[in-house]
């Protein structure tokens, strides 16, 4: 019977230690060193044809394991974390702690939890910031009956975001950190630069790069949960009519089709834009 330990760590990160009955690994492992010993080709004997013993002195075990945990872990994986009762927001960091033919394997996985969201009293800061945009009426000059000016975006979010308290695993800012550097590469890439021409150019170097990106991915990952808690908190919805009302509103075919598909994607953003709304008519 496969089971798991579960040990909660700091900033909403757990570690799972999933251990494995050889008697669950082995029909597995048999069934991929034998479609690896089909496939070898060893100098005297045709294809997959060199004697059992012989050819599996030639397989690369480490290999063979991880092939073995692709197939089992999935399943052993989804069963801890329910029986857990946890929330993942990242694919799990694994290792492989022991694995060993005819013994108990062990695998230790590591995963960001979703983030503690502690908003305090985020509404009178909003309301106290609407009110600073108030002009004072100075006699002898008109009298407008302009409305006052709102807070702008980036007001509003500095005020929310400065106000909450977001906890946050070490894994989930590693993951949107790398997503920067990807999307870096891909810019580079279209301009026809390599990341190391284009930090050249900015006077950079990769380490500062690299803690620029995490600054600026902790700041986008606790607005997105931020706003989210807001959002349920306050009972903001989505229905289908939003979504309708902006796929409606695009003119090309192709892009509506696009929009379609992402609709999951498209309703994060509707919900989005409506708690900011929500904040701005505090």
């Amino acid at each position: 019977m496969i089971t798991s330990t579960l040990k909660n760590l700091p900033n909403q990160t757990a570690e799972i230690e999933i251990y494995i009955p050889w008697t669950d690994i082995k029909t597995s492992y048999d069934q991929i060193t034998l479609e690896a010993v089909s496939q070898m080709e060893i100098p005297g004997f045709r294809k997959g044809k060199a004697p059992k013993s012989i050819a599996e002195k030639h397989l690369d075990k480490t290999k063979i394991y991880e092939q073995v945990v692709q197939k089992i872990l999935p399943k052993a994986y989804a069963d801890a974390v329910k029986e857990h009762n946890l929330k993942p927001i990242t694919n799990p960091k694994l290792e492989i702690t022991k694995a060993k033919e005819n013994e108990q394997w062990v695998i230790k996985t590591t995963i960001a939890l979703f983030p503690k969201v502690v908003l305090k009293d985020y509404k009178k800061k909003v309301q106290d910031l609407k009110k600073s945009k108030i002009k004072i009426w100075i006699p002898g000059k008109d009298i407008k009956n302009d409305k006052p000016p709102k807070p702008s975006l980036d007001e509003l979010v500095k005020v929310i975001t400065d106000e909450a308290e977001v906890e946050m695993s070490d894994l989930l800012l590693e993951q949107e950190v790398n997503r920067l550097l990807s999307d870096l590469i891909d810019q580079t890439k279209r301009l026809g630069m390599t990341v190391e021409q284009y930090l050249m150019a900015k006077g950079k170097t990769s380490d500062l790069l690299r803690q620029e990106y995490q600054t600026q991915a902790r700041k986008n990952l606790s607005l997105e949960f931020i706003l989210n808690e807001i959002s349920d908190q306050e009972k903001i919805q989505v229905t289908q009519k939003d979504i309708d009302d902006v796929i409606s509103k695009i003119e090309k075919e192709e892009e509506r089709e696009k929009l379609k598909k992402d609709s999951y994607y498209l309703a994060h953003l509707i919900r989005q834009q409506k708690t900011l709304d929500f904040l701005n008519n505090l």
